[in-house]
């Protein structure tokens, strides 16, 4: 069994999550990066080939992993800008929240993204987290030498180093801070680096040893490739500590990233990057590593979501599932057991993203259905502003397309007018989904002053 119900059996857990990584960036997933400590993980555990985030954007999949709700339910419908007003509400309940309650010692290391740190809305530290060393959005200037981590609520200025090993470093010594041991009490921790997001900054080494190595490689990839490979080396001393403390066996390790890619060898196969519906923004690598209890090297094709982590993490804790709100994921426990090949839902994953069109997407199986939402020639705004909460509270899926994943990986062909009968099914679901999801978002009241710090138009991410 899985669940343990006695306090000492109940596993540590631990996030491992990049930012704007795709795919296909580590070697087990086909890169020609460096990464064996990631590797490693997949060898020892489970390599998921279908792995999905929450969401194609940043603080919309954090909500997600931490909810289990997709994040357009709690109002989080796009990235962050600067103290925007748009946060993670007090009132969603985080995996973090649930597990402190069952008595786990609870941290959150690297980027945060859902809140201002440093002002009235809930922080880590209100969503569940005991400690925390986090930025509000990317580490600045760069990763190197960063300058505003915030501990607990205040702001510690200049740290020397890379991003990526000042959040090892933090997790290392929390884990020694909170007697982290065998049979000791359990612990939760988001590892959430801020890599490889620009603004990149890597060791010069590394960046050296690509361009030696691959010599047609630009000095832009180079440092990508670099940044990757630092960050598998943050890992690793993250790994080595477990292993020092005697607590790998009973720690469940979940290794992502936040949304898809925005180079084209980090989404390999696949159409679209970051913020897209379209494959590309959302599918991401997925590893799940428990010694003993995950069989070692195995791999599995079934479609999952960032929403999926929180249902996971309840049924292998014995822990009940908020039961006053709707829960979009499904627990993945009988997949990781090996007891399963597959999934049931009673709803597809589904990606709404406003920003761009398409806007929609829904998984079934083999089938992706996307669709435009209306008002498609409207102005997009990179940050939310006014304008776009009555256009959001009135989107609907319009314009469909389908695609057989199983045969067209890179969603070239539109297969609607070959499978009628499927897109009508498919898209009264969505339609349904859609107007169920919108419907409970939360509405934002948006001070004039951020509606001119954010610009209306934008042509990137």
């Amino acid at each position: 069994m899985l669940i343990g119900h006695a306090r000492a059996e109940m596993p540590n857990v631990l996030v491992i999550m990049l930012d704007d990584s795709g795919w296909t960036d580590f070697g087990c997933y086909g890169s020609e990066i460096e990464t064996p400590n990631i590797d490693r993980l997949a060898t020892q555990g489970m390599r998921f080939t279908d792995c999905h985030s929450a969401a194609p954007n940043c603080s919309p999949s954090r909500a997600g992993l931490l909810t289990g709700r997709t994040p357009s339910r709690s109002g989080i419908y796009s990235y962050r800008p600067p103290q925007h007003t748009m946060h993670l509400r007090e009132e969603e309940i985080t995996v973090a929240e649930l597990l402190r309650e069952r008595g786990y010692a609870t941290g959150h290391f690297g980027k945060w993204h859902l809140s201002t740190l440093i002002s009235d809305q809930p922080g880590p530290i209100d969503q569940g987290f005991d400690y925390s060393l986090g930025t509000d959005n990317n580490a600045a200037p760069s990763h190197l030498d960063p300058m505003n981590f915030v501990r607990n609520g205040e702001p510690v200025g200049e740290i020397t180093g890379y991003s990526c090993q000042i959040v090892a470093d933090e997790t290392i010594g929390w884990l020694d801070a909170i007697g982290a041991k065998p049979g000791g009490d359990p612990f939760f921790a988001c590892v959430w680096y801020h890599e490889p997001h620009t603004p990149i900054a890597s060791p010069p080494e590394l960046i050296a040893k690509y361009q030696e190595r691959f010599p047609d490689l630009s000095k832009k990839d180079a440092a990508y490739y670099a940044n990757i490979e630092n960050v598998d080396l943050a890992t690793g001393r993250i790994l080595a500590r477990l292993e020092e403390l005697g607590i790998e066996e009973n720690t469940l390790i979940f290794l992502t990233s936040d949304n898809g890619g925005l180079n084209d060898y980090s989404n390999a196969g696949l159409r679209g990057k970051k913020s897209n519906v379209w494959e590309g923004g959302h599918r991401v690598p997925g590893i799940f590593c428990w010694p003993g209890k995950i069989e070692a090297g195995s791999i599995s094709e079934v479609p999952i979501s960032g929403v999926d982590f929180l249902p996971t993490i309840c049924e292998l804790t014995d822990t009940e599932l908020p039961p006053d709100r709707i829960i979009d994921g499904v627990s993945l426990a009988s997949l990781l057991s090996g007891k399963s090949d597959n999934l049931t839902r009673d709803k597809p994953l589904y990606w709404f993203f406003y920003r761009l069109n398409p806007a929609i997407a829904i998984r079934d199986g083999r089938w992706s259905l996307i669709a435009d939402s209306t008002d498609a020639d409207r102005p997009k705004t990179h940050g939310l502003i006014s304008a776009d909460m009555p256009f959001i509270k009135s989107s609907a899926p319009v314009n469909f397309q389908l695609f057989d994943l199983e045969s067209d990986l890179a969603q070239r062909r539109d297969v609607s007018a070959e499978h009628p009968e499927v897109v009508a099914r498919l898209s009264e679901v969505v339609k349904q989904l859609h107007a169920e999801v919108i419907k409970e978002g939360f509405s934002w009241e948006i001070p004039p002053s951020e509606n001119t710090r954010n610009p209306r138009i934008w042509d990137s991410y």
